[in-house]
């Protein structure tokens, strides 16, 4: 009976780990998209400052794909919590099973995201 609560509380341990792993991407792509919408800011400053144009007139996309990349940090945080409430009911009731769909969509969403960025900057030069 021992090793089965120790084996549960190693389980629930690492589901936490999977979480706060989920929590700290879920920040890093908020952030990478703050960063986006904030850099065509400082640029678009620097040019009124210098007097000269930087870069080619953009469309406004960095702003989109930034505001994009936020919410899409902020969903992928509330999807892994109902994922880690859902693999933590599934350990207390002994029937885990394993799911990669928050893993398969966001890599989906990102890829799809970069092609995009790759589009628009080779646009850009």
């Amino acid at each position: 009976m021992e090793t089965n609560k120790a084996n549960s509380t190693n389980e629930h341990l690492a589901n936490e780990r999977t979480f706060l792993a989920w929590v700290r991407t879920s920040i890093g792509i908020m952030a990478f998209g703050f960063v986006v919408v904030k850099f065509s800011l400082f640029v678009r400053q620097i040019s009124i400052v210098l007097g000269k144009q930087l870069i080619p007139q953009s469309h406004g996309y960095s702003n989109i794909i930034g505001i994009l990349l936020v919410i899409a940090g902020s969903s992928s945080l509330i999807i892994s919590f109902v994922q880690y409430k859902r693999t933590e009911k599934q350990i207390n009731n002994d029937n885990y099973i394993s799911s990669s769909s928050l893993t398969a969509a966001l890599t989906v969403f990102i890829f799809l995201t970069s092609i995009f960025l790759i589009v628009y900057l080779i646009n850009s030069i």
